[in-house]
């Protein structure tokens, strides 16, 4: 039979205390008004987030063309002009390559200013691709406009190589061997001395590929000056061309030669009636081939819209959430008769326990709704989403809704530290919470005091429903003002709960560890 320790039956005594003190908070906490507060931050959530989606309709002419996606289901960026032809299970290309160049297009209403030049991430080399269908897996070795030779696969995947640039007294080889599922990439000066970039398996591969020379060239980016520093975006349009004086080609079967075909749209757009065409020219012994676009991970413009961007709704809730958590510890003190404090230690702990749990629930429901419903609708409404896999589906849920919760004790703890003055607890809690996201999510201020404000403050917990991913090989705007946090999801989540212990820490101190003090009575719970 077991015995009790003195220690042991303390300790059940006191989780005893908390469950009944944690019960009775609970009870003060459904008032209607409470209740009614906690519904409302609930439905702006749902509401801000489903209006837009039910309102939102694709601009084509029908069905919108389906977003490219790569091997592993998410978005990518796949347009550029090939020249190719098949290529068997073990095979390989080579090539010389003599020069690169490329022109960049100033928008409106300077549109007809073209300069020459590359941007960083312009592509010209060699290509092995299962088919032509964008988003299928592949393999490139190329020359770019500013990081030397690369070799890149299947969109997320890049590999450096030398830092040479490429010119008429400085060619570039460049080879690539197909081995069944092993592509390797090779560079050369000479064409006689290789070294070795990079290997890729790209599992699946058919029995026939496609190999080939490529060009392609991503949208440049314009910042200008907005707010009180901050940047508005400004796209411009470029093009790039490769030109190769020798292709030795192994194993392609003799049935087939060679073939053009611009992957995904090209010679379309307005801007791109100033430019050459974008194609391949055989002409003295030499190809050059020249196209638009960009092969990489799914970027934020012309994309797909990413599904944070249904919780437009979370800052009012939350505005919601943070004065019912105030005026919940707050309504302690309303009767006070100004001696000694009605509030003690496993008080605090309760309430700081029944708000955190309400607004988990809260969140969990409405932006589980929002993610679930609004994210189908625009889908079936012809929007492009920028898809994410369940699990990041998931993670955004629950993070968001931690996010409430944290943000909830972290205001009952100022509350319970500032006691009497509400206004200025709830003006503190709205400033260090929901002020720095709200300053940041629009350009406004500048793009290095904005990352710093979501380091620094307990804004950073807003990384919790952050979907979008910074790829150094993507030309992009990387700011808060376009949904890139400067910490991951976890460390935004750990910097809030950094603040509420510490501000837990802090009320706690200033509390009596037992009961309701002679004399005294508790109000408003």
């Amino acid at each position: 039979m077991h015995i009790l320790t003195t220690n042991e039956l303390l300790r059940r005594i006191r989780q005893l205390r908390q469950i009944r003190e944690v019960r009775q908070e609970w009870a003060g906490f459904r008032r209607p008004g409470r209740l009614v507060a906690t519904a409302a931050a609930a439905l702006l959530v749902i509401a801000l987030g489903l209006l837009p989606a039910f309102g939102v309709h694709a601009s084509c002419d029908g069905p919108c063309p389906p977003e490219p996606t790569g091997p592993d289901g998410s978005r990518v960026n796949d347009q550029f002009y090939f020249l190719h032809r098949d290529l068997g299970e073990n095979g390989s290309i080579t090539v010389r390559m003599t020069s690169m160049s490329g022109t960049i297009t100033y928008p409106p209403p300077d549109h007809d200013r073209i300069v020459p030049g590359l941007v960083p991430w312009a592509k010209a080399g060699v290509i092995i691709k299962d088919g032509v269908r964008q988003g299928s897996s592949y393999a490139a070795l190329m020359l770019t406009g500013g990081h030397g030779v690369r070799m890149q696969y299947d969109y997320r995947h890049d590999i450096a190589g030398s830092s040479r640039r490429v010119s008429a007294g400085s060619p570039r080889w460049l080879r690539l061997t197909r081995s069944v599922d092993t592509i390797t990439g090779y560079e050369s000066a000479d064409g006689r001395r290789w070294t070795k970039v990079g290997t890729a398996q790209l599992s699946g591969l058919p029995g026939t590929v496609q190999v080939g020379l490529f060009a392609t060239s991503p949208g440049d980016l314009t910042l200008r000056s907005a707010g009180l520093g901050g940047a508005t975006e400004e796209v411009r349009f470029t093009q790039a061309g490769g030109t190769f004086d020798r292709v030795v080609l192994k194993n392609a079967p003799s049935a087939r030669g060679w073939r053009s075909d611009a992957v995904g749209e090209m010679n379309r757009t307005d801007w791109e009636k100033y430019h050459r065409a974008s194609g391949a020219v055989r002409e003295n012994g030499t190809i050059s081939v020249t196209g638009t676009g960009d092969i990489g991970p799914g970027g934020t413009e012309g994309g797909g819209r990413p599904v944070e961007r249904s919780l437009g709704g979370l800052v009012p809730a939350l505005l919601v959430v943070l004065v019912v958590a105030v005026r919940f510890v707050a309504s302690e003190y309303r009767h006070e008769p100004g001696h000694g404090t009605p509030v003690t230690r496993r008080m605090l702990v309760a309430k700081a326990v029944v708000v955190g749990a309400v607004a988990f629930v809260t969140g969990l429901l409405s932006v589980g709704v929002v993610i679930a419903v609004g994210v189908t609708d625009l889908k079936e409404n012809g929007a492009a989403v920028a898809g994410v896999s369940v699990l990041t589906g998931v993670r955004v849920v629950v993070g968001t809704s931690a996010v409430l919760a944290l943000s909830a004790v972290l205001a009952t703890a100022l509350g319970a530290l500032l006691r009497h003055r509400v206004r200025l607890a709830l003006l503190v809690a709205v400033l260090t919470i929901v002020g720095p996201y709200a300053a940041t999510s629009v350009p406004l201020l500048p793009d290095g005091l904005s990352r710093w404000l979501l380091r620094l403050t307990p804004s950073a917990g807003f990384a919790a429903r952050q979907t979008l991913v910074e790829h150094p090989q993507v030309i992009a705007h990387y700011a808060p003002s376009t949904g890139y946090f400067p910490l991951p999801w976890w460390a935004g989540i750990a910097v809030l709960c950094a603040y509420v212990v510490v501000l837990l820490v802090l009320a706690l101190s200033r509390l009596p560890r037992g009961g309701v003090p002679t004399g005294q009575s508790r109000h408003g719970s």
